[in-house]
């Protein structure tokens, strides 16, 4: 029962529907003696020859009053149990969402995506559960148990009472051992759905990429496979489940029959009468449900538990990255500095970055280049602050942005990153994410600016076109401009293009660094590339390997130097001669760049 304790703070906030939806059930329980206690009048009645038609109509229509106020009883509960209970769900699943847009990278880098699905789905509804069903078994088996029990001893005769009672225990040790092993078995059970839930997502996710290796039939394999764990965890459920009723109805039945034939002994003795043996066994019949309901409890708050201790446990994972106490709400502004000695992602070992020192004037470009795992991404999403650096800072405007609140260090910096997700809404809603206010002149400024203006007028509904689940109707270009375009309506202070110029030909690059030049005056740009005609514009360029800096100037500069830079730019402009095709009017000077690069 320890999951009623847990859901204590949730019982005491919902206090006025509780205690209205348990008093009701208690007021229902005492009604309920009353159909019993006339049949047993009745039944005298007819025994004796004393019934009369006037008494018979009496008793008659108090059994019918009373199933008329127990109808209005029951439906008035259930609005407040079964209310409550749906508002402990939707309180759970805010707190588990805000919990999940408040967490770094690093936890959803450790966690699957089909897992935490399963843990705002299937956990909360089991929660749910126990906050209504649970509470109504609990207090339904309890009060109407003991009312039940009660009644017969006090007013038919508390030996054979006594007598009835006896196999209880037994039911008491098996719901209780039941308990214990259905708890481990359902917990075992959500943690199957977690990976089967996880498997469907990443299948639907990278459906093209599935079919285009021809896998198809491989993934159905391994589907089938983790459906079988599924199904054989929840029968192992499924059969102590089918314990508890089998169990609670031989208890049940061996209480008939103590009753009966110890009953029939005491009205032999002239110790009871025939009709007050007839209202114990009525009243021996209200005693299944409560006896029922003690044992569906246990299976209702083993799963429960099992559910809130997985949910519990998600929520308690703290923060890594977050906002220091005192720190600014100002949107920061003017000169970028990196000032890092050394950067370790968590639970790594080698740095990612090192000895990186670089001053950037407001409202100049900076290049970033290097070889694939060099660093560039690393670099770049530090001042979103996916991760905080140990060893150096970053400054704003020679503010550190450690100093400053994360929604106002957020406010400050547009970020457009290599996988370029796009929402399943319109092209437009898509552009505005981030300011869901703009104007439709505002959102076609910053799709021309990103040279996707064109493409979405070329679309049967335009802007209002729907774009399937990340994009996958659009081509990567459109989808690289439209992220372009979110990034752009914002007006950042700084802007980060992380390698999100790749899907483009070079005509559409050019015109977009083009735009992006004539229309950020006085803001900084960020910019790493593979493509290095996409950073040949910058003021600086710095050339990563390994995570440190080994070449840094403007692109004369190092063009000068016989170095990876001068080297990859002339292989790049040498391999789009030779894509254009390379004519005649070309080839002195394709001999001339085959020789710098060989």
């Amino acid at each position: 029962m320890k999951i009623f304790l847990d859901l204590l703070w949730f019982f005491r906030q919902e206090k006025r529907a509780y205690l209205i939806g348990v008093g009701t059930l208690l007021i229902v329980a005492m009604l309920e003696m009353i159909p019993p206690y006339v049949v047993g009048v009745v039944v005298d009645g007819v025994k004796d020859q004393t019934l009369t038609m006037s008494t018979l109509l009496k008793w008659t229509g108090t059994i019918v009053g009373v199933a008329v106020v127990v109808y209005g009883l029951r439906y008035l509960w259930r609005i407040f149990l079964f209310g409550a209970s749906s508002r402990l769900a939707r309180l759970l699943r805010n707190r588990l969402y805000e919990h999940f847009t408040e967490m770094s990278p690093q936890f959803f880098h450790q966690r699957r995506t089909g897992d935490l699905m399963a843990h705002a789905t299937n956990d909360i509804s089991a929660i749910e559960l126990t906050a209504g069903d649970g509470v109504l078994t609990l207090v339904d088996s309890l009060s109407l148990g003991g009312i039940v029990v009660l009644t017969m001893a006090t007013t038919i005769s508390w030996k054979l009472t006594l007598f009835a009672l006896l196999p209880m225990p037994i039911m008491a040790w098996a719901t209780s051992r039941y308990g214990n092993m259905l708890h481990e078995r359902f917990h075992a059970a959500q943690e199957a759905f977690s990976t089967i839930n996880d498997k469907v997502q990443e299948n639907i996710s990278g459906v093209r990429v599935v079919k285009a290796f021809g896998q198809e039939e491989a993934e159905k394999a391994d589907f089938a496979r983790l459906s079988q764990d599924v199904v054989q965890k929840n029968i192992r459920v499924a059969k102590i489940d089918a314990l508890f009723d089998p169990t609670i109805l031989l208890v049940v039945g061996c209480s008939y029959f103590l009753s009966v034939a110890i009953g029939a002994r005491y009205v032999l003795h002239g110790e009871i009468t025939i009709g007050e043996l007839t209202q114990f066994t009525i009243l021996l019949g209200h005693l299944i449900w409560p006896m029922l309901a003690f044992g569906w409890l246990f299976n209702i708050v083993e799963r429960g538990r099992a559910s809130y201790d997985r949910v519990d446990a998600l929520l308690n994972i703290k923060a890594t990255v977050v906002s220091q106490e005192g720190a600014s709400v100002d949107i920061p502004s003017g000169e970028l500095r990196y000032e890092i000695e050394q950067f370790v992602y968590p639970e790594k070992e080698t740095p990612a970055l090192r000895d990186i020192h670089i001053q950037l004037p407001q409202g100049q470009t900076l290049g970033i280049v290097g070889k694939t795992g060099a660093g560039k991404t690393t670099l770049l999403k530090l001042w979103l602050r996916e991760f905080d650096v140990a060893q150096g800072d970053l400054k704003i405007g020679g503010t550190s942005i450690y100093d400053t609140t994360l929604s106002s260090l957020r406010s400050a910096v547009g970020y457009v990153p290599q996988d370029h997700f796009l929402f399943s809404a319109t092209i437009a809603e898509n552009i505005a994410f981030g300011r869901p206010d703009a104007t439709q002149a505002e959102i076609e400024e910053a799709a021309k600016l990103a040279c996707i203006h064109e493409d979405i007028l070329h679309f049967s509904e335009g802007y209002n076109t729907l774009v399937g689940e990340r994009g996958v109707t659009l081509s990567g270009g459109q989808k690289q401009r439209i992220s372009i375009a979110r990034a752009l309506l914002l007006n950042p202070e700084v802007l980060i293009l992380d390698d999100s110029l790749s899907a483009v030909d070079a005509k559409t690059e050019k015109a977009i660094l083009d735009a992006l030049q004539a229309n950020r005056q006085n803001k900084t740009t960020l910019i790493s590339a593979h493509r290095l005609s996409a950073i040949e514009h910058a003021e600086q360029i710095v050339v990563l390997e390994e995570g440190a800096i080994v070449e840094r100037g403007t692109h004369e500069d190092l063009m000068n130097v016989d170095g990876w830079y001068a080297t990859m730019y002339q292989r790049q402009q040498l391999e789009s001669l030779v894509a254009q095709g390379g004519g005649a009017d070309d080839s002195e000077e394709t001999r001339r760049l085959s020789q710098a690069t060989s």
